[in-house]
């Protein structure tokens, strides 16, 4: 928009050019008017010709009211001028409106063209000097084209609008991804004896004999020969120069993911000469990470191998002692494998001078589904930059320095360096590209328990080869030859000598008052000694909690962030000696932990999430035995949760009701229990103000 408007005088010259362009309009003005007036007067005879009658034929099309100011109704004056036309009659009566009457000089808007119908040609009057001041045009009985019999054959028919389902587009995914290396997913058929992988080293077998392993899980017999081929030529170089595939395994809950890349890890780093961190295991949850700790301290045993755990359960000053010592020249690693939650192992990176990532050969991510969601913490792209040395850095070991990624080449091959080999872990392993891409990964393999399906996977799904759903459940937890919980009988008693499959997955329609009694009278009608109740917040976990340990008769505990690490550790201890019969927790334990013998897993509050639901009930069934799942349900949830069980490859869920006359005899006892749970409450919100 300008702001100013400069004007300018213009010369003789430029006014006698105004004036001729100006005369140049005028004449070409008349000349249109002289043609249309032509035109006119040759359509004046045969509409002249034509019976009164068959001009009261003609119809004018319906046109759109135009709103005015005024308040007369819009056309009023034009009706009642046609109006008296028509009362006339004869030729000059309606039939025979003058169209030269209605003839506009100069803006005017171009009709429409009409072509005749199967032909391409324009009707008369449509092109020309004079097409604005022609009439609409006519066919050979003298009809508008609207009044002709039939459509034209250019014509789009409208129609089929009745409401049908979209056809649901495939995503078109790499070939690592559509294409898996398939794993057996029975823990209990597909073992495979210990001897029959001669790759594993002997005292690595001992080690596994002596702790009750005499075979190998399916997932397993994949992974680790592959492990090991990638790590055959050592740890300095990768096989043949080349930079090693990076591995994701996919497998379900309980079938010994840890152990699969446990044994080659130590293997591999066996016969070190200097301590440094070669190998880096990254988990969600200082819970899990204890774990996976533990299992690497027991292979590393009696060998040189140092395992440093870096969780914040302890100070950051002796995690640093743990990981480095200073010397007199300079610093000292005290840790050869490093496990870690994600936000401890930035602190060190940050703060912990001589903590050095730069000779890491194994970058292992568990529950990786779930570190990927937390990729706002930007832990990776900081890992993967610790493990390049800055530039202009001198390194004493320069000659296997590892160097940015780059196009493979002879020359590139020819330079000796130590490869950084990822390897992720989940049972809920997303196959969306666009979040794996956001790790980096270099020529990777998939190793899935699903089928592989080609292309025709969703893009965020696993295919579970026999119920065709997203997510692989354990053997266990599927459809055993134990019975299922049968109203009257007790699951643990011994059944008959050739029991009916039954399923594992059960919900119980409850309402929101009836809750805690259903989850009661579980309790109290069978006999399961370890039950792991999920709750989906911390509050409703310890209202639960005290209500139970107000009813009596069950020995509970809470397992919350409402505890330290310590007393943490402690309550699994003792759930796991069979001290405790009822663990309830958040989804803190949800997440990878093996707790030994757990026979029940209640959803409380139903997951949000089918990701939630398998990792919940995955902590039954776990290692080839077999469990129980139930879920309680408001009415307003079935819809959505068993729809959601259903897309998860859940072969068979199976309605539990518990009778009201079931519930009755407990409801004195629970209701003393509530004004019990009312008045701790009360209690704690004084103390907490105090």
């Amino acid at each position: 928009m300008a702001l100013f408007h400069v004007a300018r005088y213009a010369g003789p010259e430029a006014a006698g050019a105004e004036a001729g362009a100006d005369g140049r309009a005028r004449a070409l003005l008349e000349r249109l008017q002289c043609r249309a007036r032509e035109r006119q007067r040759q359509q004046e005879p045969a509409e002249a010709a034509q019976p009164a009658g068959a001009a009261g034929k003609r119809r004018r099309r319906p046109r759109r009211p135009r709103r005015r100011e005024g308040g007369g109704a819009p056309g009023s004056k034009r009706r009642r001028a046609d109006g008296a036309a028509a009362s006339a009659g004869g030729p000059g009566g309606a039939g025979a409106a003058r169209p030269w009457s209605r003839v506009r000089v100069g803006l005017t808007r171009r009709p429409p063209r009409f072509c005749r119908a199967g032909s391409g040609e324009e009707a008369p009057g449509d092109s020309g000097e004079g097409a604005e001041a022609a009439g609409p045009p006519e066919d050979q009985d003298g009809r508008p084209p609207a009044e002709a019999s039939g459509p034209p054959a250019h014509a789009l028919l409208l129609g089929g609008f009745e409401r049908s389902r979209a056809p649901k587009v495939q995503p078109f995914l790499p070939a690592w991804l559509a294409e898996p290396s398939c794993v057996g997913k029975n823990v209990t058929k597909d073992l495979v004896p210990i001897e029959d992988i001669p790759e594993v080293h002997p005292d690595l077998q001992k080690k596994l004999r002596a702790h009750g392993i005499s075979s190998y899980f399916p997932v397993q017999v994949a992974v680790i020969p592959a492990l090991l081929e990638s790590a055959a030529n050592g740890f300095l170089v990768g096989r043949a120069g080349y930079r090693p595939s990076d591995l994701c395994v996919s497998a379900p809950t309980g079938s010994g993911k840890t152990l699969a890349f446990v044994i080659p890890v130590v293997q591999a780093l066996l016969h070190r000469a200097v301590c440094q961190v070669r190998a880096l295991v990254v988990l969600p949850t200082k819970e899990l990470a204890q774990q996976v700790s533990k299992v690497f301290n027991i292979y590393t045993d009696a060998t040189s191998l140092r395992v440093a755990l870096v969780t914040g359960q302890k100070s950051l000053a002796k995690e640093q002692e743990s990981l480095v010592q200073k010397t007199v020249d300079g610093f000292r690693c005290m840790a050869d494998i490093v496990v870690a939650t994600p936000g401890r192992l930035v602190d060190h990176i940050d703060q912990t001078p001589g903590f050095s990532l730069q000779h890491l050969r194994f970058l292992v991510i568990d529950e990786a589904d779930r570190m990927i969601d937390s990729m706002h913490q930007s832990w990776l792209p900081r890992v993967v930059a610790a493990a390049f040395p800055s530039e202009g850095a001198k390194d004493p070991f320069a000659l296997v320095q590892r160097r940015q990624p780059q196009t493979v080449t002879a020359a590139s091959t020819c330079w000796p360096q130590m490869p950084l080999q990822k390897l992720l872990f989940s049972a809920t392993l997303t196959q969306n590209p666009e979040k794996l891409q956001r790790l980096g990964l270099h020529q990777p393999r998939l190793f899935s328990t699903g089928l592989a399906q080609g292309g025709s996977r969703d893009a965020d799904t696993e295919v579970d080869g026999d119920s065709g759903g997203k997510y692989t459940f354990p053997a266990g937890l599927t459809v055993s030859g134990a019975h299922g919980y049968r109203e009257g009988a007790r699951p643990g008693a011994q059944g008959p000598a050739n029991p009916v499959p039954s399923p594992q997955h059960h919900y119980v329609p409850c309402s929101l008052r009836s809750k805690p009694m259903a989850v009661l009278h579980l309790l109290l009608e069978t006999s399961f000694s370890r039950v792991l109740c999920f709750t989906n917040s911390r509050e409703n976990s310890h209202r639960l909690f005290l209500l139970v340990q107000a009813f009596g008769g069950v020995t509970v505990a809470e397992f919350s962030s409402r505890y330290g690490p310590g007393q943490r550790k402690t309550i699994l201890k003792q759930f796991e000696q069979g001290k405790i019969q009822l663990l309830i927790s958040t989804d803190a334990t949800a997440r990878g932990i093996d707790v030994q013998g757990v026979q029940l897993v209640v959803n409380y509050d139903a997951p949000q999430y089918l990701r939630t639901y398998v990792h919940r009930v995955g902590r039954t069934a776990r290692a080839g035995k077999t469990g129980q799942a139930f879920t309680l349900l408001l009415k307003v949830q079935e819809r959505r949760f068993l729809r959601m069980l259903a897309e998860g490859g859940v072969p068979e869920l199976e309605r539990h009701d518990i009778p009201g006359e079931l519930l009755q005899p407990l409801v004195p006892q629970y209701e003393e229990a509530l004004s019990q749970l009312e008045r701790a409450i009360k209690e704690e919100r004084k103390q907490k103000a105090a």
